[in-house]
């Protein structure tokens, strides 16, 4: 099924009242997934590639854990194919490490805001087994970083703390402005302006899958804060999407209103 950063934030931010194009690379033989977003009035730029990422997830029973595999890799992004497109906040969903090079993390700092999901930079790929390892570039890419999302499991990869506040200002410390925990069931933790702030996971009537849940949090955080919300709203509104998102398969197809009616609960 169709997946990854570009699929699952582009549903997410699909319903909302914001200015939003998708910039991606897959295969010819993919472009039926783009023609679907179209037609739900998602602006896309397609960047020709030989091939589209095809991951293989494998959930254990506890939604927060699941192994991969990588049977098929995409072109990596230039700078010289992201010249005309300009926007207030740039969002970065790398699937693997060599997808996004730091020049052109660099290059979109200097034309706005950047927000990052880590997670990519952080999968070493080994006869198509997906394993967690540093980020090489980390210190140079960093410091062009806004907004930094991470897990606990890819905090404790790239600045080695097990406590999540420690390793929260070890990023800002290296540069990142404002850091994103995403905790799963156990909600998140955002620490900006040298302040804490715990967002709480809310309960989904079931849990069906995960996948696209990080994505789908930061579509609702993205959009709030473009709205100018705080961290504790955009939060909040980010945790409600996602667990609207994992109480079904597939993406986020859901409205602000059924955003907020979580939030007021």
């Amino acid at each position: 099924m169709p997946g990854g950063t570009s699929f699952y934030f582009s549903n997410a931010i699909a319903n909302m009242d914001i200015s939003y194009s998708l910039v991606t690379a897959l295969g010819p033989e993919e472009n039926f997934i783009v023609e679907g977003l179209r037609a739900k009035g998602i602006t896309v730029q397609v960047l020709p590639s030989a091939h589209t990422v095809y991951f293989e997830n494998i959930y254990d029973e506890d939604q927060d854990k699941r192994t991969q595999k990588v049977l098929q890799k995409a072109d990596s992004f230039s700078i010289k194919e992201m010249l005309d497109v300009d926007a207030k906040i740039f969002h970065l969903g790398p699937l693997l490490a060599d997808d996004i090079p730091v020049e052109l993390i660099k290059y979109l700092s200097e034309k706005g805001t950047v927000s990052l999901d880590a997670q990519g930079y952080l999968r070493e790929v080994r006869d198509t087994h997906v394993f967690a390892t540093d980020w090489a570039h980390k210190k140079e890419a960093l410091q062009y970083i806004d907004i930094l999302k991470v897990n606990d499991a890819e905090l404790f990869a790239v600045t080695g703390c097990k406590d999540l506040r420690d390793g929260a200002r070890a990023l800002v410390a290296m540069g990142v402005k404002e850091v994103i925990v995403t905790l799963g069931s156990k909600g998140s933790l955002i620490y900006a302006e040298g302040e804490f702030y715990e967002i709480p996971a809310y309960k989904p009537k079931a849990t069906i899958d995960a996948t696209g849940c990080g994505d789908t949090y930061m579509a609702g955080y993205l959009y709030k804060k473009a709205k100018k919300a705080g961290y504790v709203e955009a939060g909040k509104f980010g945790a409600a999407m996602a667990t609207l998102k994992i109480e079904s398969s597939g993406p986020f197809t859901g409205t602000y209103a059924d955003v907020i009616g979580i939030t007021s609960e």
